[in-house]
């Protein structure tokens, strides 16, 4: 079994910098794959960036450039920088976790957090 916390959101202005974190325990961080995932009302969840177990990452094509997912494995955590940020930004966020391979598809994660609430105005 794995557990997600997310941390790091916020309030922020129009072209600031948010750095979320995903901390994760459980199951084998070093096979695991992570999804983040955002939500805002009324919208269904999109995948905003993916990475796998041996470091591979997709973005959300729109979001390229902006937004860059890491991981440490000896932390056990997972990072997702976002800069530039817009106020259509603005969303509930989520990290997920999937065995092995990156995914965009929030169906294919068996692991979710509570997430964390970014705000740009």
């Amino acid at each position: 079994h794995v557990q997600l916390v997310e941390s790091g959101g916020g309030s922020v202005q129009a072209g600031d910098s948010l750095t979320l974190t995903c901390a994760v325990s459980g199951d084998t961080f070093s096979t695991l794959a992570f999804g983040w995932f955002r939500q805002s009302p009324g919208n269904g969840r999109d995948g905003v960036a993916s990475i796998g177990s041996d470091g591979m990452t997709r973005y959300l094509d729109s979001l390229k450039g902006r937004f860059t997912i890491s991981r440490d494995n000896a932390k056990r955590t997972v990072y997702l920088e976002m800069n530039g940020l817009k106020p259509e930004d603005t969303a509930m966020y989520y990290c997920a976790a999937r065995p092995e391979f990156w995914s965009l598809r929030d169906i294919l994660y068996n692991y979710w957090g509570q997430g964390t609430q970014v705000t740009v105005s």
